[in-house]
Order: structure tokens, then C-alpha cells, then sequence
């Protein structure tokens, strides 16, 4: 069972880390704000979930692991907010998108602002 446990603790580390390894060339390489938002918050998220459940299996069900389990909860719950904030303050600001593309309404004026009413 203990070299179960070593195997799968290994394997999600292994996986979070790829994923991880994956945002940060994404961040690095992707023309603008959003599509690297994009890489980022997907990556990210699921390295660090991946990472998190490593430690809930080396841990177990109580202590560190029950720590790493509420991690992941809070994790899923927080970085697309996080990201959608972080996009639409970039998008009222004004910032373009990377070759011509535009918002799927039409132009960056026609998409709903709630804070305009």
C-alpha cells in the first residue's frame, strides 16, 4: 500500500508540475493580456490542484492532507474569478487584443459595461 502511495503522491506532483511548466510558456511566449490570462489560469489552476492532491495522498485524509484538500477547493472557486476580473479590468481599460481579433459582440464598446447604468 506505502509504495501505492509513493506512486501516485510522484505522479501528481509530476502532472502539476508539467501543467505548471506548460502556464509559464504560455506566459512567456502568448502575444497579450487575455490569451495569456487564458494559459495561465488553466495551467495554473490544474498544476496546483495536481500538486495539492500529491500532498493529500502522501498526507492522508486528516492534517496536511485535509489542508491540501480545502486548497483545491479554494483554488477551483478563486483563479477564474480571478482571471475574468483581471481580463474585463483590461478590457475597460482598453486594452486590444493581439492580430485584429475583437470581442465576440463586435467592437470593445459594444460589450454590456454594468457599471455604466
Amino acid at each position: 500500500m506505502t509504495d501505492l502511495r509513493a506512486l501516485l503522491t510522484v505522479a501528481f506532483i509530476a502532472v502539476g508540475a508539467f501543467f505548471l511548466l506548460v502556464g509559464t510558456v504560455g506566459l512567456l511566449r502568448l502575444p497579450d493580456v487575455y490569451n495569456r490570462m487564458h494559459a495561465t489560469s488553466k495551467a495554473t489552476t490544474l498544476g496546483a490542484a495536481s500538486i495539492l492532491l500529491g500532498g493529500f495522498v502522501h498526507f492522508g485524509p486528516q492534517g496536511a492532507g485535509l489542508v491540501s484538500l480545502v486548497a483545491v477547493v479554494f483554488l477551483f472557486v478563486t483563479a477564474p474569478t480571478g482571471s475574468h476580473m483581471i481580463s474585463r479590468s483590461a478590457q475597460r481599460m482598453g486594452v486590444d487584443f493581439a492580430a485584429g481579433a475583437r470581442w465576440p459582440g463586435g467592437d470593445s464598446e459594444d460589450v454590456d459595461d454594468p457599471t455604466e447604468r
